[in-house]
């Protein structure tokens, strides 16, 4: 046997110290660009409403359950069904209007096995391609790394490319395809996994952090750096 091969079966059969996780509780994560804080239907649904109700609203809900609310009251009654036990949703709040703009879970909370998802996220236009965005996937990483979870996990549609291409952003490792894995509004859904360890969180949180650092955007917002180059970088963060 090999010395790679050792070292596999060393890293397979290694022992877990610690307590298990904890259980996420409703709490605010405070950014520069956004805040993420628990869902109130009655305090979030009418800017989520509006801002959803685009051209491309289609698109925006296409991989999400359900399909587009149609008025205010559904949406609110939207908002109301996502809560369940193991789960806990966040509303992405936009710092400078004070006004909800995207939406974003913890699920499949495991403690035990410290094991958790983010997912069932919603960004409306106004939140799409903005630092806001990636900010808001740091701060949820971030918190979960902090309560002790050892595998963060992103699951998608394998037919749904920007969220695939969103999770390799984000420095999710890709972990394959899990075929016919689930029917979702009567169709077939292969779904691409994703994870980032433990292990791995403290070189992503220094990338996130170097490219989220004031000093990486222009007067007018624009990034001088993108997230990826800083990835690719072989120079050290500092």
């Amino acid at each position: 046997m090999n010395t790679s091969n050792k070292n596999d079966e060393r890293q397979l059969d290694q022992t877990v110290d610690g307590p298990p996780a904890e259980v996420p509780q409703p709490t605010v994560l405070i950014g520069r660009f956004v805040s993420l804080t628990p869902v109130d239907p009655n305090l979030h649904a009418a800017s989520l409403f509006e801002r959803s109700q685009v051209a491309e609203s289609e698109q925006l809900w296409r991989y999400l359950p359900g399909t587009p609310p149609l008025n205010l009251e559904s949406f609110k009654s939207y908002l109301a069904s996502r809560a369940a036990k193991d789960r806990l949703d966040f509303a992405i709040v936009d710092n400078h209007s004070n006004e909800a703009i995207g939406l974003a879970s913890y699920l499949a909370i495991e403690p035990t096995h410290r094991r958790i998802e983010v997912g069932n996220i919603l960004f409306t236009p106004r939140l799409q391609r903005t630092p806001g965005g990636t900010e808001a996937m740091y701060l949820l990483a971030k918190h979960a790394f902090e309560l002790r979870y050892r595998r963060y996990e992103w699951k998608c549609n394998a037919l749904n490319d920007p969220s695939r291409r969103a999770a390799l952003r984000y420095g999710f490792q890709s972990e394959g395809i899990f075929r016919q894995h689930m029917i979702v509004k009567g169709k077939n859904r292969d779904t691409a996994w994703f994870s980032i360890l433990d292990s791995e969180w403290p070189t992503r949180k220094a990338i996130f952090e170097c490219w989220l650092d004031p000093s990486n955007f222009l007067p007018d917002g624009s990034q001088r750096i993108s997230l990826s180059q800083i990835s690719n970088s072989p120079a050290p963060l500092s």
